[in-house]
């Protein structure tokens, strides 16, 4: 996406933001070269051109493209067990107001897009605005839409901006540009509108005292503080020499399937009828020649040694085992099946143990991030400071289900052996949920209860 924008001839705006803007559009135009490649190799759209290394590949294949899914696997595999599931408060049970907000925005079903983003290109931002309905309204932006500033001393975000919605373009109608970018300061949400080629600002005032905008951040560093990317440098090498392995294989299949084969001894005339009808002889049953009148040599057929792809097979095994211990995905994950890989659930659990290590700490780190986006939104929505907020407000954390994502009866073996040493566990709601009842089937078990307790007490009164 091109984004235009002139920072010196937006009115509205003061020299100090102009100069944030600045900024901002070259972090966002510095990177977008780098989250289009990752996004390519997402989607697994890799031509032979970029991996060919001339020897084996011939150049006219530049164009053909070979499909690899190992980009979406490093991402989705680990998105899937960031489970995020509300938030909780001090007491165990929803903040109700924060609830309404969590609701409006299908913020539970929000999460898991944005964090398949954060993983593909290192962070996702979560943006806030105001909303007369709804109170609070959160959205989530990836680098692709978004871009913003790091301030090292407070340890946040300084300022940044998002593409909030596009429009056809005026000069070429087939595509479409932002005619719509929210810019988030310390003291101010300026909404910035475009009509034809001119930009205009409106400013509304933000109480918190920080951007209305923060970061969720994947595998930060101290010089990387907006995170990693899981689709890094050599993860993409290794999907290259798959796509590349994979391109091999087929071509040498082709060769296997169709063998070189050989005539010797046949005359000009025999020679231009085969010549002339290769896939008639190839095919034909019966290759019939005459002796060569010239020199009386009978006529020898011969057929060259079919290829074997068993190399690839090797090479491809070679890469899915690197790339699993570069992403701690299991073997099968990346497609591949030997005779190594686990037979049994434990030891399936065993090669996953590094994935759940990462999906803990995805956990944490998204985790505090929430924390902040709905102490904010409540915030917002009251129209107060974050300091504001009712003790109950602010101890809110997120909940997340757990990453090792255990078999149903696992879980409800564990939910028993608990419920016999602490009797009161059983009555629970968690205990319901761990052998493997859902909200809507936990609210029936409730009703119904509540129902029977009261049929006993009217019978009992009855009496």
């Amino acid at each position: 996406m091109t984004l235009k924008m002139d920072p010196s001839g937006i009115a509205g705006l003061t020299e100090a933001e102009r100069k944030q803007l600045r900024e901002l559009l070259k972090v966002y135009d510095r990177h977008q070269s780098k989250n289009a490649e990752k996004n390519k190799y997402y989607e697994g759209r890799i031509s032979l051109g970029e991996v060919n290394l001339g020897i084996a590949l011939p150049q006219g294949m530049r164009g053909l493209e070979i499909g690899c899914a190992w980009g979406a696997k490093c991402v989705d595999v680990l998105a899937a067990r960031s489970m995020f599931d509300g938030f909780v408060g001090v007491q165990g049970e929803p903040v109700e107001a924060l609830e309404r907000i969590v609701a409006a925005n299908n913020l539970v079903e929000q999460y898991m897009p944005a964090t398949r983003d954060e993983l593909k290109l290192g962070c996702t931002f979560a943006t806030l605005s105001a909303d007369r309905e709804i109170g609070c309204k959160i959205r989530f932006h990836s680098p692709q839409t978004a871009a913003a500033l790091w301030n090292g001393v407070k340890g946040r975000i300084d300022c940044g901006f998002a593409v909030i919605s596009t429009a056809p373009d005026d000069l070429r109608p087939d595509e479409w540009t932002p005619d719509t970018v929210n810019m988030y300061t310390d003291d101010a949400v300026i909404v910035m509108k475009r009509s034809g080629s001119r930009w205009s600002a409106t400013r509304f005032p933000n109480k918190m005292g920080r951007p209305l905008m923060e970061p969720m951040i994947w595998n930060a560093t101290s010089d990387k503080p907006f995170g990693r990317s899981r689709i890094k440098e050599p993860i993409r090498r290794l999907i290259q020499g798959y796509v590349r392995t994979i391109a091999n294989a087929t071509i040498g299949l082709e060769f296997a399937t169709s063998p070189q084969k050989y005539l010797l001894g046949v005359t000009d005339d025999q020679y231009d009828q085969i010549i002339n009808q290769k896939f008639k002889q190839y095919v034909g049953s019966i290759l019939a020649s005459t002796t060569n009148p010239e020199n009386g040599e009978k006529p020898s057929f011969g057929q060259l040694p079919q290829g074997n792809i068993s190399p690839h097979v090797e090479m491809i095994r070679i890469l899915a085992t690197q790339f699993s211990a570069a992403t701690g995905l299991t073997v099968t994950d990346t497609g591949v099946v030997s005779e190594a890989n686990p037979t049994s659930a434990d030891a399936v659990l065993a090669q996953s143990q590094t994935l759940v290590a990462a999906a803990e700490q995805l956990n944490r780190g998204n985790g505090n991030a929430l924390r902040t986006i709905a102490l904010m939104a409540l915030a917002v929505a009251r129209n107060v400071r974050m300091e504001d907020l009712t003790e109950e407000e602010r101890d809110v954390v997120a909940h997340f289900k757990n990453p090792a994502m255990p078999s149903v009866a696992a879980t409800a073996d564990a939910a028993v052996k608990i419920a016999g040493v602490r009797q009161s566990f059983a009555e629970t709601d968690t205990f319901l949920e761990m052998i493997g009842f859902g909200p809507a089937d936990i609210r029936r078990i409730r009703a119904q209860e509540a129902r029977a307790r009261g049929d006993a007490l009217i019978a009992e009164l009855e009496q």
